[in-house]
């Protein structure tokens, strides 16, 4: 019983200094990475916008727009 209790918190202080050290080292790395995720969902959101205008003012447009990312439907 103290022995796993031992392990736990001997684990759980490991994971808490590689954290640290992930975060310390690579720090300018992760908010990069997360910067980028941002704004790439911005720019899928407005893609996305755009598409369900088009669809909507024009479904034989959006249909060719999805043909050429997809191929055309299989019959």
């Amino acid at each position: 019983m103290l022995r796993t209790l031992f392990s736990v918190g001997l684990m759980a202080m490991a994971g808490v200094f590689l954290l640290k050290f992930v975060f310390g080292l690579f720090g300018g790395f992760v908010v990069l990475m997360l910067w980028l995720l941002g704004l790439a969902l911005k720019i899928l959101l407005i893609g996305a916008c755009i598409y369900f205008v088009i669809r909507i003012i024009s479904p034989s447009t959006a249909r060719r727009m999805t043909d050429s990312f997809t191929g055309p439907p299989a019959s």
